[in-house]
C-alpha cells in the first residue's frame, strides 16, 4: 500500500516501511490476544484460577495494544488490517498448539509465544529507531509490558535455581510436555 499523505517529517517511503512493520504487530498482536483468551479458556489443574486470572489482564493490555498499533498505522496514513485473514497472511509462526491441559502445560507453551513476539517486537523497534522515535517509543512501551508478562509466565515455570523448566524447547509441545514433568 502506498499512502497518500503522512505526518510532517516522514517520507512516504519512511512511512510505508514503518506501516509494514506495524502491520505486523498489529497481526501478533491480534493473534496473541486471542491465544491468551484460548488459554484462559482451556487451562485445568491445580494453578487454574492464578493462571485463569493472571491471563485475563494480559489479554485486555495486549487488544489494547492491537488497537494503539492501528491507530498508529491510520496517523501515518495507512490503512490497519485487523480481518482474521490479515492475521494469517502475516504469519510467520505457527498457530497455537496445545488445546485443554495443565496450566502448567499452557505456561511452558506460552513462553515460547511471547519469546516470538518480544523477539520480533525488538525488530520492531530497531527499524523505528532508525525512522521514527514515536512509533519507536510505543512499541518499546508495549514491549516493556510484554516482558514483564513474560516473568509473571517464567515465575511459574522456574526452580530455586533460576532453571527454567522449559529452557532449550524448541516447539510448544516440548515446552508444555518440559513444564508438565518438571510442574
Amino acid at each position: 500500500m502506498t499512502v497518500k499523505y503522512t505526518v510532517p517529517g516522514l517520507s512516504t517511503d519512511q512511512v510505508n516501511e514503518l506501516i509494514g512493520s506495524l502491520q505486523g504487530r498489529l497481526s501478533a498482536y491480534n493473534d496473541l490476544h486471542l491465544t491468551l483468551k484460548h488459554v484462559h479458556w482451556n487451562v485445568v489443574g491445580p494453578h487454574f484460577i492464578a493462571v485463569h486470572e493472571m491471563i485475563d489482564p494480559q489479554v485486555e493490555l495486549v487488544r489494547g495494544y492491537a488497537d494503539d498499533v492501528a491507530e498508529r498505522i491510520a496517523t501515518l496514513g495507512g490503512s490497519p488490517k485487523g480481518t482474521p485473514g490479515s492475521v494469517i497472511a502475516d504469519r510467520t509462526w505457527e498457530d497455537y498448539s496445545i488445546g485443554r491441559d495443565t496450566a502448567i502445560a499452557h505456561l511452558g507453551a506460552l513462553d515460547l509465544v511471547y519469546n516470538g513476539v518480544v523477539e520480533d517486537n525488538r525488530k520492531a523497534i530497531e527499524l523505528a529507531g532508525e525512522l521514527d522515535p514515536v512509533t519507536e517509543d510505543l512499541i518499546i512501551g508495549q514491549t516493556a509490558e510484554l516482558e514483564k508478562f513474560q516473568w509473571f509466565v517464567r515465575a511459574h515455570l522456574e526452580d530455586i535455581g533460576g532453571r527454567l523448566s522449559t529452557g532449550g524447547a524448541s516447539s510448544e509441545a516440548a515446552a508444555s510436555d518440559a513444564a508438565r514433568v518438571e510442574g
